[in-house]
């Protein structure tokens, strides 16, 4: 069984649903992958229960119901979950709970700084990035109180890592600092203008753990990035998404064509 990867969903804000229907996931992956798809992650800003958008959330729903898999989302930035107290948290048999927010479809969001098994692989789910459209006269106000870490959660996860330190995937939604840097560098939206503490904890991070490969979305944009030197890989997505698979130990990532990329 595979996972289906996509970037941010903003509760279908500009189409994205289009990009992620049943009909336009057969079209691009031919029904025999399709039919392999065991979860879709969703990598921040899902956006699901905006305050005033409940027709739009059904509509969504609705459409995603005819997809088989469950929804899990990385907490992004523009993401009311952070802002809500009596989220439902269930256990869905991936290690750790998650906080659903729908049942038809199954849609759930991972907690970040937690350490889930997911289709034989081992993946470290962080989240977040800071928010540069809340108050354009003031840009990096945030939409909700949490979309930054605690410092409990940044003392948790350090803590984890003193004994777990090795992972095959790391989904976040920012990217490390000194990656952003190295592919978004002259975005004049971001850099050198904003700092992202965020981007600056996964860089930290980043220097403590061992991986094969870390993905992520927050850029709008559809950038892979591999460092031959660590033999680690880089993925952004936004417009384009992605299938993996388990193989031999190893992962196989396969494009919208049904071709093995990597």
């Amino acid at each position: 069984m595979s996972i289906l990867f996509s970037g941010d969903f903003h509760a279908n804000a500009v189409g994205e649903l289009s990009l992620i229907t049943k009909s336009a996931l057969i079209k691009k992956y031919q029904r025999e992958k399709y039919n392999d798809i065991k979860y879709h992650i969703i990598l921040g800003d899902g956006g699901f229960q905006w305050p005033g958008n409940y027709k739009s959330d059904k509509f969504n729903y609705k459409v995603l119901a005819l997809r088989p898999f469950p929804i899990l989302c990385v907490i992004g930035n523009h993401e009311p979950i952070l802002g809500m107290t009596n989220t439902k948290e269930v256990d869905i048999g991936i290690g750790e709970t998650v906080y659903q927010i729908q049942t038809s479809p199954l849609v759930a969001y991972l907690k970040r700084g937690k350490v889930y098994s997911i289709e034989g692989l081992k993946i470290l789910v962080l989240g977040g990035a800071l928010s540069i459209d809340k108050n354009i006269r003031m840009p990096g106000i945030s939409w909700w109180e949490n979309e930054y870490w605690s410092e409990q959660e940044k003392q948790d996860i350090f803590k984890l890592l003193e004994t777990e330190n090795s992972f095959d995937l790391v989904l976040s939604h920012t990217g490390p600092h000194h990656i952003n840097i190295k592919l978004f560098g002259k975005e004049p939206r971001f850099y050198p203008k904003f700092v992202d503490e965020v981007a600056l904890l996964n860089d930290e991070i980043h220097s403590r753990i061992q991986f094969r490969e870390w993905w992520c979305g927050h850029w709008h944009q559809d950038r892979y990035f591999h460092d031959p030197n660590v033999n680690q890989g880089y993925q952004f997505l936004y417009t384009t998404t992605k299938i993996l698979d388990r193989l031999d130990g190893g992962i196989e990532v396969y494009n919208e064509l049904g071709e093995a990329e990597r």
